[in-house]
């Protein structure tokens, strides 16, 4: 049944303005963004089966073009608005954080680094540069690597540090596949950038690892 036939309290549009987005699911959510379906299947039955079919949203986030358009009713067009309505979001969140009283949140934080990591399928490894007010100068991804690891040189992020003449830093990086859990390399060049850092007086504080919607901070388990 197409959806402008389902009982009007029912139907995600008028439930979201009603209750408001947090209300609808993932599927529901996703349907007001395809707005129609295929025949034989509304837009809502059209959602459900593609976040099943890419298992999560992280997944659909991070579909390449031809993955995206492999699914019966999805096309270009969807995945262009859908990396417009990402973008849209990351930078929104970007704006809130280059306020710099949102440094100050680490829930703020670790919402634009899901953000920026969302979708990706490589390891890259990003550093945030503050200065002495902890107000973001710059967010920048400095390394990308493959799917499992990611080849960081302190010496270059020491050179950008003092480039940007930051006070002290950020660090971030993702783990496509897996646990936000860090591994016995993600410690030691932790401890290679802290040493490192503190040679030209640039303090670290915090190291986060992404992956998915889970975020490790080294700060948090006492780890700097």
């Amino acid at each position: 049944m197409p959806i402008k036939q389902w009982p009007q309290q029912q139907r995600p549009r008028e439930r979201l303005i009603r209750e408001g987005a947090h209300a609808l699911s993932d599927a529901e959510l996703l349907a007001l963004f395809l707005r129609t379906g295929v025949p034989g299947c509304d837009a809502v039955q059209l959602a459900q089966l593609t976040v099943q079919h890419f298992g999560s949203l992280q997944a659909l986030f991070g579909a390449s073009l031809s993955q995206f358009c492999a699914l019966h009713g999805l096309g270009p067009a969807k995945y262009t608005q859908l990396q417009a309505v990402m973008e849209l979001a990351r930078r929104a969140i970007g704006e809130e954080i280059r306020s710099g009283a949102a440094l100050c949140s680490p829930p703020a934080v670790k919402q634009y680094l899901r953000a920026t990591f969302s979708g990706q399928a490589r390891e890259a490894f990003h550093v945030l540069f503050l200065d002495v007010k902890n107000r973001l100068i710059e967010a920048r991804e400095m390394f990308r690597g493959t799917l499992t690891h990611t080849s960081v040189y302190p010496r270059e992020v020491v050179k950008a540090a003092l480039a940007s003449n930051a006070a002290s830093v950020m660090l971030a990086h993702n783990h496509p596949s897996g646990s936000p859990e860090p591994s016995e390399s993600d410690l030691l060049l932790t401890r290679a950038l802290i040493q490192a850092l503190a040679l030209v007086d640039i303090r670290i504080l915090d190291h986060f690892i992404v992956a998915g919607q889970q975020v490790y901070s080294f700060a948090e388990h006492g780890q700097l």
